[in-house]
């Protein structure tokens, strides 16, 4: 954050002349301590560059408008502060769209800038005219037009508050072309400041610790919400202090240490999975962060345990989701006050949960040193796993591997595993590794991506090149849509229309500048992983896959598991 009176130090309007409205927007952004913009920009968009050229902000230029708003969100997941990304009109702004998806079912704070034909007059008719903010309107928390250049510090002030605040989002804001070029005297941005969150009723905790104490089989379950960075360290607190078995949804990895002895699983899919075993013996779970957009870790139903919901906001309710008590408030000090009324209660006995544990684990693990070639989608997990140190960060795209990652890699710090259960979607695998490289440049980071997704966002391998990460890239090759594939097979369907060509990857990576390598033998894996990862700038790995694995995803055998255990 900024102090207002530092404005003047950086910012090209605190002068006596005039200045353009392009210009004041830039201050506005430097105030609000913008370091970077992702873009892809036009023709409405020469003032804003120059703008941009002259300040203290780096323009990233990428080579789609979608992946710019991968970026930009990205950079709002991992560092709670809106991302922005730029571009023009029309069709570069219709390509944002999915990423402002992204960023509104993710959770992520992010501001995108597009440009428009002049509003004042319309020398070129219509050519190009799309309403861009009626569009935007549905995806975002805010879409809005700046008509006038007295409006922008405020116009842009606001954008970051709602952005930021819970629940984070994406916004936009529409600068045409001839408001960016209007000159006017001297205009302030407006600094930001710290809004703190309501606190959670003292009646509503007690309520809480009053089902927690008397329940025989309590587990915890966090949620995306809680995967924020400022929460992480409440949130492994609360659970060491109170020992209550935890689990996770996929975008809840990682906010508490894998290698708890607390911890049972990550809920990978919303039925049949090994960590069901634990959640069919639970009397009471306490959800904390969950956000409906993720798919279900679990299903209500009767006689199912009771729920109680910890948010900032009130539940959601679904037809798989109905909580019977909510404690709505500032996370992290309803967690202290929480564990501080447990303190002197009894603790439940674990004993039974800790045993589930370790059927789970095994279960998860096995196949992982399967030295079958193609390697099967454990046995990547594995070697993945023990290539990265333990801030190593992996980004995954979408596809059926992510399913084997949120199940059996294990995390122990946050935002460690970047994954997106919420719009689920293809592409955005390798731009949110290149935020993380950009952002951490002394971690080791990884992008995970099948072949399908990999092709739809490949042409940005020139623009991590271009800005030196260092970056290693992971491409999971089955040449089809493996996921369809695999819902199409358990649906009794043909094998059809979901098969593929690709090229040559290890050629396609040093055509970009980058390094390439096939994998041969499924032992080549994990040194080809290590060396690559060690040895800095951008690398793709190719690697096949045996995905016959797939058909032990969903888990059919979980009581006789048990029972054979017992």
């Amino acid at each position: 954050m900024v102090d207002a009176g530092e404005l003047r130090d950086y910012t090209p309007c605190m002068t006596d002349k005039h200045c353009k409205g392009a210009e004041l927007l830039v201050s506005a952004l430097q105030a609000e301590g913008v370091e970077r913009v992702f873009a892809v920009p036009g023709e409405e968009n020469l003032d804003v560059l120059e703008a941009l050229r002259t300040s203290s902000i780096e323009l990233i230029v990428m080579r789609h408008e979608q992946p710019a708003a991968f970026m930009a969100a990205t950079y709002g997941r991992l560092t709670g502060r809106p991302g922005v990304c730029l571009t023009t009109l029309g069709p570069g702004a219709t390509n944002l769209t999915t990423g402002a998806a992204f960023a509104r079912l993710g959770a992520m704070p992010m501001l995108m800038i597009t440009g428009q034909k002049p509003i004042l007059s319309a020398p070129q008719a219509q050519f190009q005219m799309v309403d861009i903010v009626a569009t935007m309107r549905p995806l975002t928390k805010l879409s809005q037009q700046i008509v006038s250049v007295a409006m922008i510090p405020t116009l842009v002030r606001n954008a970051f508050r709602m952005a930021q605040e819970e629940r984070p989002g994406p916004v936009h804001l529409e600068l045409p072309e001839d408001i960016a070029a209007q000159s006017v005297p001297e205009l302030r941005p407006i600094p930001p400041h710290d809004v703190p969150q309501p606190l959670a009723a003292e009646s509503s905790l007690r309520k809480a610790a009053a089902w927690i104490a008397g329940a025989r089989k309590p587990l915890i379950m966090i949620g995306a919400a809680a995967n924020r960075t400022r929460l992480v360290p409440e949130l492994s607190a609360f659970v060491s202090r109170v020992r209550i078995p935890f689990f996770n949804t996929q975008m809840g990895k990682g906010a508490v240490d894998g290698n708890s002895d607390l911890y049972l699983g990550t809920a990978a899919l919303s039925e049949r999975d090994y960590i069901h075993l634990a959640v069919r013996e639970a009397d009471l779970i306490l959800c904390i962060g969950h956000d409906v957009v993720e798919k279900p870790p679990f299903l209500m139903g009767p006689g199912g345990p009771q729920v109680i919901h910890f948010g900032s906001h009130p539940a959601s309710v679904e037809e798989v989701y109905y909580p019977q008590h909510e404690v709505i408030g500032d996370l992290g000090p309803a967690l202290r006050r929480l564990a501080d009324l447990l303190e002197d209660k009894p603790r439940q006995d674990i004993s039974h949960f800790l045993e589930l544990r370790r059927i789970i684990h095994a279960r998860v693990a096995q196949g992982s040193d399967d030295p079958r070639f193609p390697p099967t989608p454990q046995r990547i997990v594995r070697d993945v796993r023990s290539a990265l140190p333990e801030d190593g960060i992996v980004a995954l795209d979408n596809g059926m591997y992510k399913i084997w990652f949120a199940r059996g890699y294990r995390t122990h710090l946050a935002n460690t595993i970047l994954l997106d259960n919420a719009l689920a979607t293809m592409g955005a695998g390798l731009p949110s590794a290149m935020m993380a490289a950009l952002l951490y440049p002394k971690r080791k980071v990884l992008a995970v991506c099948g072949d399908g997704g990999f092709m739809m966002n490949s042409q940005e391998l020139e623009t991590a090149v271009r800005l030196k990460l260092n970056l290693v890239i992971l491409i999971i090759e089955d040449r089809g849509y493996g996921m369809i594939r695999w819902k199409q097979e358990a649906a009794g369907m043909a094998d059809y229309g979901l098969s593929f060509g690709n090229p040559d990857f290890v050629k396609y990576a040093e055509a970009y500048g980058a390094h390439g390598v096939r994998v041969e033998r499924t032992e080549e894996l994990l040194p080809c992983l290590a060396r690559a990862l060690g040895a800095g700038g951008v690398h793709v790995i190719n690697v096949p896959v045996d995905y016959s694995e797939n058909q032990r995803v969903l888990v059919d055998e979980l009581r006789a598991n048990v029972e054979g255990a017992g």
